[in-house]
């Protein structure tokens, strides 16, 4: 979650007392000391000094006291200082920019393909001056040469958009293609219908737009067609890859949250919509599609472009109201009813920009009753093999899966779009999806719009308050999607992908609803997104756990040997969850051998010798004072707990201790180790201590399940990651050392003998 940084009030200026002049009598004979002379030449002095006392007391003892309505009174004046202010905007008073007030005021144009720029003028964008009918708008920024031109190009410099008379000006980055924005006002300024919104190194296919594109909503060139659509029988589907449906199932867009890269099925059935208000196109690229870093980086080891196709056959396919798609600024037309959606939010990560102004726009789409649809491969992106960094998506892997809740829960009271638009950034700020700067950023696009002459569309009663339409066997359509080969690193997919795939869903199936708790020792900052995507595909969702907590990669600060004090949280958070698997990362899962174990049952590494160890407490002192607190806990036990405990324990004189790197518990047994963590109160009895003594509290360690006992456990780490522990053969292996991201690459790759399907991910 991004943190709003905040300057703190000033303080009013000390005002200085001007001092006494020196007189030449200042040392002639002293008066007499006597205490009511000095009292009474000094009572100013006392009395202030009193006051600074009384002061500091009255602080002092509100502190630390309690005087709550003080308190309060402070803390509110605090929070005041700090919220979010709601922009006053005059929605009548908002005084016209005409195009003759600026460049080109004679000129208009109904369709227009806006672009950044940074470099000198690409081959791709050469051709797009020349398709016929479109207008071409490059906008500057700091990177950009000086003397850049391209003949049938408008070039907007730094300089040039500084003098448009736009309110967003004033919030735009330098050097980021986020200054696009002042591009689209430009456009609209200039007669704009259409806006194709694309970068420097797409070029449409065939030269042509319309020929992939509708273009043409109404009139006479309007294609008055029925469109495919994706099904809204399952309400809590929300987001999905539109690649599948091209015939990509192996490749997911950038936005698409992590969690969802691993649901690669197509659909069961679609049902249709008439055309005709898809007012946000989005596009499919081939050669280098719109993918993440994620993908970027684990699906290539050197220098190889990517040249990745699409099924150009497969049709366009439309979202229902409720369910979104990852749109880009890289290959997407734009209606006039939904130019508003084009603002390009500013504070927050620069490739993170348009997909959050996707999602946000979609919302505000329902509300107009518009919708997206996807179109087969319209461009061809070109590989430039550059630097890729995680950094500049920290906020789509992050929030985007949260966003998309939100924006579905969302609801608005308001009777103009202009305000649900403000009200829903304003929002969004306030739940840390972007910052204040963006809530004044909107009111300035909006106040823009206005200016130019823009007029908003009229509201239509949203459709996801409605009751669901059934859907019948005559509203079904078929559609099944070609299984396109992807050729990553050389290797061309088989017809065993079947296989691996069904293996996947298999897998998914079984721990789809089982939340996995993973603690880092490691650097997170490089193997957290790793983690997730290695075991998102798998598990419910991947909580990660460290000793230093880090808000942009959503990893929450824990000790590791007060790790099971966590759980309770999440198991509270996951209330739906059939179970809870803990795993530390320098333990592998083996997710493929599990499958056979009892998901009713709990799992630990009893039965793994070098992993689950009894122990004179009397050996060490540590091992005293842990064995002590344990014999205060039994004791408080009630009956069942202490007698399950007792005879799992050799004697009252040692000690049960459990390494714990894996763990599972399941949902039946949630209320069990809530109580037992409420009898641990605030001793600080060791994780490793702990869950053994929980374990055999909860139920007979006859009644474990013995999954783990044939896992691959060494006690010491090597000094290096060795084959020889490694086995695809059994269900974890202990211990294994990922720190970085290469390590993570290796580790993929011994892997992929028990799942095949990972060697796409390297």
């Amino acid at each position: 979650m991004l943190v709003q940084e905040r300057s703190t009030p000033k303080s009013p200026k000390t005002q200085i007392r001007t001092l006494p002049t020196l007189h030449s009598h200042r040392f002639s004979e002293s008066k007499s000391l006597d205490f009511s002379t000095w009292l009474s030449d000094n009572v100013y002095r006392v009395v202030t000094i009193l006051l600074l006392i009384v002061t500091v007391a009255a602080l002092f003892f509100l502190r630390n006291v309690g005087d709550s309505a003080a308190l309060l009174c402070f803390q509110s004046q605090t929070a005041a200082l700090e919220k979010i202010q709601f922009p006053k905007i005059n929605w009548n008073s908002i005084a016209s920019i005409p195009a003759s007030s600026n460049l080109y005021p004679e000129f208009r144009s109904e369709q227009w393909i806006v672009v950044s720029v940074s470099n000198y003028p690409s081959d791709s964008l050469r051709k797009l001056v020349k398709m016929k009918g479109w207008q071409v708008l490059a906008i500057g920024n700091s990177l950009t040469p000086a003397d850049w031109a391209l003949k049938g190009a408008i070039y907007l410099s730094l300089d040039e958009q500084s003098k448009l008379g736009f309110r967003v000006v004033e919030y735009l980055p330098y050097d980021s293609f986020v200054r696009k924005t002042v591009g689209y006002l430009f456009a609209i300024q200039h007669g704009a219908k259409k806006i194709f919104d694309v970068d420097d190194r797409g070029e449409v296919i065939d030269g042509d737009l319309g020929k992939h594109f509708d273009v043409q909503l109404v009139g006479e060139g309007a294609r008055q067609e029925i469109i495919l659509q994706y099904s809204h029988e399952n309400p809590n589907r929300t987001v999905v890859n539109p690649y599948i449906h091209f015939g990509q199932r192996s490749v997911w867009p950038r936005g698409l949250p992590l969690e969802n890269v691993g649901e690669i099925g197509h659909e069961e059935f679609y049902t249709e919509i008439f055309g005709g208000k898809q007012f946000i196109q989005q596009g499919i690229s081939n050669g280098l599609p719109d993918v993440d870093s994620v993908f970027y980086f684990t699906r290539k080891s050197g220098l190889e472009a990517f040249d990745i196709r699409f099924d150009e056959r497969a049709p366009k396919v439309a979202l229902p109201q409720g369910m979104m798609v990852p749109i880009n600024s890289f290959n997407t037309l734009y209606h006039t009813s939904a130019f508003w959606a084009l603002m390009l939010p500013v504070s927050i990560s620069t490739m993170a920009s348009d997909i959050l102004r996707g999602y946000w726009g979609q919302r505000l789409l329902w509300e107009i009753g518009g919708y997206v649809v996807v179109y087969p491969p319209t461009v061809h992106r070109y590989d430039k093999i550059e630097a890729y960094p995680f950094s500049e998506e920290r906020d789509l892997h992050v929030n985007v899966g949260r966003l998309i809740k939100f924006l579905n829960s969302w609801r608005s009271s308001k009777h103009r779009l202009f305000e649900k638009i403000l009200e829903l950034s304003f929002v969004m700020a306030e739940e840390g999806f972007w910052t204040e700067k963006d809530v004044k950023f909107t009111a300035a696009w909006l106040q823009d719009l206005i200016a130019v002459g823009y007029q908003q569309p009229r509201l239509m009663s949203l459709e996801l308050d409605r009751p669901r339409a059934t859907i019948g066997d005559g509203d079904r359509k078929e559609f099944v999607p070609q299984k396109l080969p992807s050729i990553h690193l050389g290797v061309e997919e088989t017809g065993t992908v079947s296989y691996e795939i069904g293996n996947l869903i298999r897998w998914r199936k079984f721990f789809g609803n089982v939340v996995l708790v993973m603690f880092c020792s490691g650097p997170v900052e490089r193997t957290a997104l790793e983690w997730r995507l290695l075991y998102g595909r798998i598990f419910k969702t991947v909580i990660i756990l460290s000793e230093t907590k880090n808000a942009d990669l959503v990893v929450e600060e824990g000790r590791l040997d007060h790790a099971y004090k966590y759980l309770p949280k999440v198991f509270d958070t996951y209330s739906g969850a059939e179970g809870f698997l803990f795993l530390q990362d320098d333990t592998i899962l083996n997710y493929w051998n599990l499958l056979q174990a009892d998901k009713s049952k709990l799992w630990i590494t009893d039965k793994v010798s070098k992993s689950w160890t009894t122990v004179s407490a009397e050996s060490s002192d540590w091992f005293t004072k842990q064995s002590n607190m344990v014999k205060k806990i039994v004791s408080m036990m009630p009956v069942h707990f202490q007698v399950s405990h007792k005879q799992s324990v050799a004697s009252e004189n040692s000690l049960t201790i459990c390494s714990s790197e894996v763990f599972y518990i399941p949902r039946r047994f949630v209320s069990d180790f809530l109580d037992l963590h409420g009898l641990v109160g605030d001793l600080e009895i060791h994780h490793k201590v702990a869950i053994p003594l929980f374990f055999t509290a909860m139920d007979s360690v006859q009644n474990f399940d013995p999954v783990l006992s044939t896992m691959n456990y060494r006690e010491k780490p090597l000094a290096t990651n060795s084959s020889t522990i490694y086995s695809v053969h059994v269900p974890a292996v202990h211990p294994w050392n990922v720190s970085s991201e290469q390590d993570f690459i290796k580790l993929v790759r011994i892997m992929a003998e028990g799942d095949p399907l990972l060697a796409e991910l390297v």
